[in-house]
């Protein structure tokens, strides 16, 4: 899967660049659990022609104005390994074909990560992204999946994801939706996403109550 895409780093990450892609090597560990209700800015922000996150209502708002496009936003630097999120998903506005989720194990190569998403249209995906390469579904023969566990067109979703002991493991609403075992990345940073539809026109979705917590 082809995809545009924008970075959006928390403010200390790119601050401390050097030191960002330092600990992502060394395989150091970010401490665990770690919360957030969005009520105080801690991710990445930035808005152009293009996109906007930015903190609202007490959430983090990622509204896409360019059809195909996919942004996510990291809270820091840290390293994480083996680990479950979970994260409700408000549909502002999305269209059906939008996807949001939650993103682990990306790389000092920025576009090298995994991710778990989810369409209003109770579709899903459990991808690899790897940089200079097209994206790669790893469930259900690399192609977008209907789960009836799925709500469509929902308020909201609450995502979780497992992410580790060689294993991505999709949740919606409490509910598993998919399991793969992969093990490429086997530590690295975490992030939410928003990725518009190829037909989309403007993309409106916020994140809240992000929770994660270590993997038995």
């Amino acid at each position: 899967m082809k995809r545009k895409t924008r970075i959006i780093l928390a403010i200390s990450v790119l601050a401390l660049a050097a030191l960002a892609c330092q600990a992502l090597a060394s395989g150091s560990n970010g401490a665990l659990p770690f919360s957030d209700d969005f009520s105080t800015p801690q991710w990445g922000t930035a808005t152009d022609a293009d996109s906007s996150v930015e903190y609202a209502n007490d959430a983090l708002q990622m509204i896409v104005y360019t059809q195909n496009y996919f942004v996510w936003s990291m809270p820091n630097a840290e390293d994480y390994q083996n680990v479950h999120m979970e994260v409700t998903v408000l549909n502002n506005g999305a269209d059906s074909t939008t996807a949001f989720g939650v993103m682990c194990n990306q790389q000092d190569v920025l576009d090298n990560f995994y991710y778990f998403a989810v369409t209003p249209a109770g579709e899903y995906a459990i991808a690899k992204a790897s940089d200079g390469q097209k994206d790669v579904f790893l469930t259900s023969d690399d192609v977008w999946t209907v789960s009836e566990l799925i709500p469509q067109e929902a308020a909201s979703y609450r995502v979780g994801a497992d992410c580790g002991n060689g294993t991505l493991t999709l949740y919606v609403d409490g509910q598993e939706i998919a399991s793969v075992s992969e093990s490429s990345y086997i530590s690295g940073g975490i992030g939410l996403f928003t990725w518009s539809g190829e037909e989309a026109t403007t993309t409106d979705v916020s994140f809240d109550d992000f929770l994660m917590t270590e993997l038995p």
